[in-house]
């Protein structure tokens, strides 16, 4: 089934039903990528969907580019295709943020995606702001079980919710633009350092990766702390 903008409208629904002035709001999508893998950064991507209120007072999504499904349900070609459209479109507003290799070994990675949650949601609050200051935010809908963005954040609901990747658009969207981004930094990496076969394994256990790592040593972009061959 695709994802749909159902859990971003209620968001928006409370807000405007408290706030009767509020002609529109922002939910932001938040997922991450590179959370399990041996090396390379963790990254968060956020995407602000923008919501409107109806004449009637119901909440309604903007219309966004086609094919936005979960990233785990494309295609490598599909998911350069979507991420492009989403690129495309200067009227959107999203960011990734991450956290490096040597940040995961220093704080571990539930901290280190909170801080790469921190820089995404940060820098789409900059880019709301500077689109809409009075745009109020109605949530944030993150991906999974583990609740990494709260902290600091204030008086924003946050919604965590599993497979929201695959059932709300604008967490999709995130994982999308995410997941697109962080291979293309894992297949440059692999052009210096070969033996690891970052292009085709992105960074995760595989065989031919742990095998890499034991004859080869550990790269700085390997997560040291953790065990890997």
């Amino acid at each position: 089934m695709d994802p749909t903008a159902v859990d971003e409208e209620r968001l928006a629904a409370d807000l405007f039903a408290a706030h009767p002035d509020a002609a529109r709001a922002a939910v932001i999508g938040v997922d991450e990528v590179g959370r399990g893998a041996l090396a390379g950064p963790v990254l968060v991507g956020a995407f602000a969907l923008i919501v409107h209120r109806r004449a009637d007072g119901s909440a309604r999504a903007q219309v966004l580019p086609d094919g936005i499904r979960d990233s785990k349900q494309l295609t490598a070609k599909r998911r350069a295709a979507v991420s492009a459209a989403l690129r495309a479109d200067e009227d959107l507003i999203w960011a990734t943020g991450s956290a490096a290799a040597v940040e995961i070994d220093e704080v571990g990675i539930g901290a280190a995606l909170g801080v790469a949650a921190r820089r995404a949601l940060e820098s789409v609050g900059r880019r709301l702001e500077e689109t809409d200051a009075q745009l109020p935010i109605a949530g944030i809908i993150l991906d999974g079980n583990l609740d990494f963005v709260t902290d600091g954040l204030g008086p924003v609901p946050v919604l965590v919710r599993v497979k929201a990747d695959q059932d709300c658009v604008s967490a999709a969207a995130a994982s999308v633009l995410a997941k697109v981004e962080r291979d293309s930094l894992m297949e440059a990496l692999d052009r210096t350092a070969p033996a690891y076969a970052w292009a085709s394994n992105k960074g995760y256990g595989s065989a031919a990766h742990r095998a890499a790592i034991a004859e080869h040593g550990l790269h700085p972009e390997h997560r040291s702390t953790w065990k890997l061959a």
